[in-house]
């Protein structure tokens, strides 16, 4: 009776331990730097060690320079590059189906789907604001804020926003979408081109080994929100409004710099008045630079726009009133002599 009590014991202890709680999901084959992992239900991460498999609702994180293999029990590997966090949060594998459910809240992954003959296959990896359904195939995935950037290497994968509406990405092909929206039309990833550049240091950030700095991973948001920028002008020349908007907002949401960011505000100015015709959107992004960047060099221009804007919609005192601060911030500005001329109108 004794023996039987110890041995009950020792099981507990081992479970209790161990992140397995429910159907295993898959083991960690590598990782390096700062890795860790957080059981389903506990409060805080624990550092990784060696080997640990993981269960359905376990999460997985990695650090500044955290890197990690996950092989999944039906021989499909996610790789994580530094900055992220995946939740495990569903996977079933039986004599006749394939079903999973991961959650990429942040950061980078490279999901190498093993494809699984005679079997009835549904795996999808989402975040909040997209999801990505995939079979046998191989896609990277960028989650950065509200923005997600996909880019496809093998097969076809599926991408929906909140709408249901699909894009299915193929490869060489990146698409990418923010705050839910339908992901835009795909892309070809050209060589030679800063997007291939972009989609070159992803691959190194989750390749077979981490990289020996993290510095194209951690610039890749700041290069594609760039790109957005050259794109997102392309679509509108080409009378692709909406699809410009887009492609500016996930710039937008890409990046933290300021630079960035005015020029994604500018150009989004640029569409609602001159194409669009919606003089209230276009003012409020000279005003959103004005409010969250009032030194940069963006915002001469936006303090110009704001007062033409008001002009246009005869809001006389408004347009005064910025024409004037111009005139006081920007004594020698490129658009002085506009301002000169509209307000020599407005005090006649």
């Amino acid at each position: 009776m004794l023996r039987i009590m110890l041995i009950l014991c020792s099981v507990f202890v081992v479970t209790a331990a161990s992140p397995v709680f429910s159907a295993q999901v898959g083991i960690v084959t590598k990782f390096s730097g700062d890795v860790s992992f957080k059981a389903k239900g506990a409060d805080s991460y624990q550092p990784l060690t060696r080997s640990m498999s993981f269960s359905e609702g376990a999460w997985l994180k990695t650090g500044r320079n955290g890197w990690l293999e996950l092989s999944l029990i039906d021989k499909s590997i996610f790789r994580l590059a530094n900055n992220s966090e995946l939740e495990l949060e569903r996977f079933l594998l039986d004599s006749s189906k394939k079903e999973g459910l991961f959650t990429l809240t942040q950061g980078k992954l490279r999901a190498s789907v093993a494809k699984s003959p005679g079997l009835t296959s549904s795996l999808k990896v989402r975040n909040k604001a997209v999801v990505a359904g995939v079979k046998g195939t191989e896609f990277l995935m960028l989650s950065e804020g509200p923005a997600n950037v996909f880019f496809g290497n093998e097969g076809i994968v599926a991408i929906s926003g909140h709408d249901g509406l699909e894009t299915s990405l193929l490869p060489q092909y990146m698409t990418q979408t923010t705050r839910g929206f339908t992901p835009i039309e795909p892309v070809a990833v050209e060589p030679d081109t800063p997007i291939a550049k972009a989609k070159a240091a992803f691959e190194d950030a989750t390749g077979t080994v981490p990289p020996e700095d993290w510095v194209a991973s951690n610039n890749l948001p700041e290069i594609i929100a760039r790109w957005n920028i050259s794109y997102g002008h392309y679509l509108a020349d080409s009378g692709k409004y909406e699809q410009a908007l887009k492609v500016f907002q996930i710039a937008l949401d890409l990046a933290k710099g300021a630079d960035i960011r005015c020029d994604a505000r500018l150009e989004r100015s640029a569409v609602y008045s001159r194409f669009l015709g919606n003089h209230d959107a276009a003012l409020a992004e000279n005003l959103l630079i004005l409010e969250e960047h009032p030194q940069a060099p963006q915002a001469e221009s936006a303090l110009f726009n704001a007062g033409q804007i008001y002009f246009e919609l005869s809001n006389k005192e408004r347009a005064r009133e910025r024409f004037n601060e111009y005139l006081r911030r920007y004594p020698n500005g490129k658009h002085r002599s506009n301002v000169e001329t509209l307000l020599g109108i407005l005090n006649r």
